[in-house]
């Protein structure tokens, strides 16, 4: 068969049909020789195939099957979001129909407050100068002209983190918010998420720009209660929303973003920052989407915003207690629902929220005479200047249960709007000073010479001490002692404690590493941030709150347990309880620790700076106490943190100028030289906590260090092997009176019999020699 007939074979026979070979044989030979070679190759195919076990799943999965299935999903989207496009009409706008007023009760269920009547006036879109509606979309939706009314990335990644349970995060357009704030709700479900995009796109294609963006910045919250940009540009600048200079509309653009954090008049520095960087982002995308020129943008300042009025019914306490209620609410909404904290002010706001509080009116009521009686009875604004400038705060907390029973914020919401029970912008000075010996004990710390921190270790108390690191390097940090006053070279940690020793205390936040002291405060409930770990802080140069300090305590009281203060006994909405979380957490640091501080604590009241105030006091009637003073750089803040086996109280006092709300010093303040941490702050501790404390007087303490077990004023020196014997007052009763000049050997007596009457000297720094009031009998050489 020639090759012609070969061809014309196989074209008939199709596969059939030997295929052609170069064989030198015969044509048969060379068929059966190339039937050989395809069964071979086809062999050799099949093991390597079997070999990587590939063959299966490369038949299952094709790039063929894998585009079907995924075009398959787009139809199978495409056809579910057609039928919800058909199906989802829009709503009746609901937002004023679901607004109900929140109630507040007090821990005995009694009602205290309601509040609810919406601060929202409507304005028309043309009283807003075109300016200033501008802001509003530089700030949320730059496209808003152009797009339709959607931002599809924006709602795919809000549809993956609900999903993930990683909540909201990104932006939508301010169609979409607007939906949100008026048709909808709050709620960070996919099928709200779902409606919220369908019912965008509908509106956007039936509403003019203009309509929605009026709608838009008349439903948003801004704070103060304030609904819509009338009632903003009333509360924060007392003006007309067609008053607004583009300034003053940037700033209400910015506080969308987060309104309780962003409002000028409380904010933290923090909070100053970041809402002074989005109005500067606000205006910049203006310049850069030309609707505000370079020049105009130049000349611009941020207009700080005026004080907030204060809403009727909100007079007196209840206007503290409500705004820390809700924004422990708030707090938790985000935790748990993953909402933002714009999302969650709106969730709480006028939503029909039954909160009843853990204030107990007995103690409420203790609290306030207390504050009356030991201060502002003594204050005379007319006659001093100073007078005006004080400001007093205080938290009390249950330390088995985390509830704060009671609370003061200021002299009348009204007047005062930021709490002062809650504010964090004044150091806790050396009421810091336990958490270091905790973070010593907790750590297993040594000294330089390797001796094992505690109640009877043994440090130089000289002022002026230059700190040094474990190298014996100096690290630039030699703290001064309240009145420069030298303790000696010799003095144990109990005595530091007692008196206040910066200089001990400094070097023991070194020995223990700062690091760790820092973290140890972080765990007994202080809010670190993210503070460096410098020696600087061991004199509690940080800022803190009397509820964060109170916290600190309790959770000393607790043995080591956390405590969270929580206003909040309950909380239900529509028939349905919020749970909130469990105020008293884990064991953060070991019982003995804890027990081991408030040991040595009960000797600061008992021979130390808070011994007239409270040890003296008639009223103690037995009870057991632990506490510190404190007093910071400049006179600027006081403190005493003390409690009982049953009741943890922080009280402080705070300079701050009556017209510009800029700190201040509190020299001469009721007459007297200044205010300390054992003056006014530690009488108002005892004439609020012996007036309402249990009469569970002894502490249940697993340490056997401490004032607690032993006197304070016999520790031996020998129980921390020195070089030298002691050659201060560690060996008797420390004088209570640094003013007098030390000695190398103590008096047989203290020398301050404790009386009824200050001192009749004091140091040479000290502005006048003896306070005027009597009345107030404290120790003038307090802590720094």
């Amino acid at each position: 068969m020639g090759r012609a007939e070969e061809r014309r074979a196989r074209q008939r026979g199709g596969r059939r049909a030997a295929p052609p070979t170069r064989s030198s044989g015969t044509p048969s030979e060379g068929i059966a020789t190339g039937g050989r070679a395809a069964a071979r190759k086809a062999a050799a195919r099949g093991k390597k195939g079997a070999k990587n076990g590939k063959s299966g799943i490369r038949r299952l999965f094709t790039w063929k099957k894998i585009l079907g299935t995924f075009f398959a999903f787009c139809l199978l989207g495409i056809g579910a979001f057609v039928v919800m496009y058909m199906m989802i009409d829009v709503p009746k706008g609901n937002a004023a129909a679901q607004e109900q007023s929140n109630i507040y009760k007090y821990s005995d269920g009694s009602v205290m407050a309601r509040e609810g009547d919406t601060n929202r006036e409507i304005v028309d879109l043309s009283e807003v100068p075109k300016p200033v509606q501008r802001t509003f979309v530089a700030a949320e939706n730059k496209t808003f002209y152009t797009d339709a009314g959607i931002d599809l990335k924006g709602t795919a990644r809000g549809l993956i983190n609900t999903l993930s349970g990683k909540g909201k995060q990104g932006g939508s357009t301010i169609t979409q918010q607007y939906v949100k704030n008026y048709y909808l709700d709050q709620d960070q479900t996919v099928t709200r998420k779902l409606k919220e995009l369908v019912i965008s796109l509908k509106v956007d294609r039936t509403t003019s720009k203009d309509d929605i963006l009026a709608g838009y910045i008349n439903t948003s919250y801004y704070g103060r209660g304030a609904y819509g940009i009338q009632a903003a540009a009333q509360d924060y600048y007392r003006v007309d929303a067609k008053k607004l200079s583009v300034a003053q509309g940037a700033y209400l653009a910015a506080l969308l973003q987060a309104p309780s954090q962003y409002d000028w008049a409380v904010a933290s520095d923090t909070g100053k920052k970041l809402v002074q960087a989005r109005w500067n982002y606000v205006l910049d995308n203006m310049v850069g989407q030309g609707w505000l020129s370079k020049a105009e943008r130049d000349k611009m300042t941020f207009p700080v915003p005026k004080e907030p009025k204060a809403a009727p019914g909100m007079e007196g306490q209840k206007g503290y207690f409500i705004k820390l209620a809700k924004q422990q609410l708030e707090k938790q909404l985000m935790a748990k629902e993953g909402i933002t904290q714009d999302e969650a002010e709106a969730r709480v706001e006028n939503s029909g929220w039954t909160i009843t509080l853990n204030i107990d009116k007995k103690k409420q009521a203790q609290l306030e005479k207390a504050v009356k009686t030991q201060l502002t009875s003594k204050l005379d604004p007319k006659k001093r200047t100073v007078d005006k400038n004080v400001q007093a705060g205080a938290a009390s907390v249950d330390p088995k249960t985390g509830k704060i029973v009671a609370l003061y914020g200021g002299s009348d919401y009204t007047k005062h709007y930021i709490s002062n029970a809650n504010r964090t912008d004044y150091q806790p000075a050396s009421t810091f000073k336990p958490v270091i010996l905790a973070a010593a004990l907790e750590n297993g710390s040594e000294t330089q010479s390797g001796k094992a921190i505690g109640a009877n270790t043994i440090y130089d108390g000289t002022s002026k001490r230059q700190v040094v690191d474990s190298n014996g390097d100096k690290v630039g940090f030699a703290p001064e002692n309240e009145d420069d006053h030298d303790y000696g070279k010799q003095v144990t940690v109990q005595t530091a404690m007692n008196q206040s020793i910066n200089s001990v205390f400094a070097q023991m936040g070194v020995d223990v590493g700062m690091d760790k002291v820092l973290a140890t405060a972080t765990k007994l409930g202080m809010d670190t941030g993210k503070l460096k770990p410098l020696p600087a802080y061991t004199l509690g140069t940080m800022g803190a709150s009397p509820i964060q300090m109170a916290g600190v305590y309790a959770t000393l009281d607790n043995h080591g347990k956390q405590v969270t203060p929580t206003i909040i006994k309950s909380a239900e909405q529509g028939g349905t309880e919020f749970q909130m979380p469990d105020p008293i957490g884990d064991q953060v640091i070991s019982r003995e620790a804890a027990d081991t501080v408030t040991s040595v604590l009960t000797g600061v009241v008992d021979d130390g700076t808070a011994e007239v105030s409270v040890a003296e006091n008639p009223a103690r009637d037995g009870r057991k106490v632990a506490g510190k003073t404190g007093t910071s750089d400049d006179n600027k803040s006081a403190w005493f943190t003390g409690f009982t086996p049953d009741l943890v109280t922080s009280v402080g006092l705070f300079g701050e100028d009556y017209k510009t709300r800029g700190q201040s010093k509190m020299y001469k303040t009721a007459g007297l030289p200044r205010v300390n941490g054992g003056g006014f702050p530690a009488q108002i501790w005892a004439a609020y906590t012996f007036g309402v404390a249990g009469k569970n007087t002894k502490f249940d303490l697993d340490t056997d260090q401490g004032a607690a077990v032993q006197p304070s004023w016999t520790p031996s020196p020998s129980a921390t092997p020195s070089n030298t014997p002691s050659s201060t007052p560690t060996t008797e009763k420390p004088s209570e009176t640094p003013s007098e000049t030390p000695t190398t050997t103590p008096p047989s007596t203290p020398s301050n019999t404790p009386t009824t009457t200050p001192p009749t000297t004091t140091p040479p720094t000290t502005p006048q020699n003896t306070p005027t009031a009597p009345e107030n009998p404290f120790d003038p050489n307090d802590d720094q």
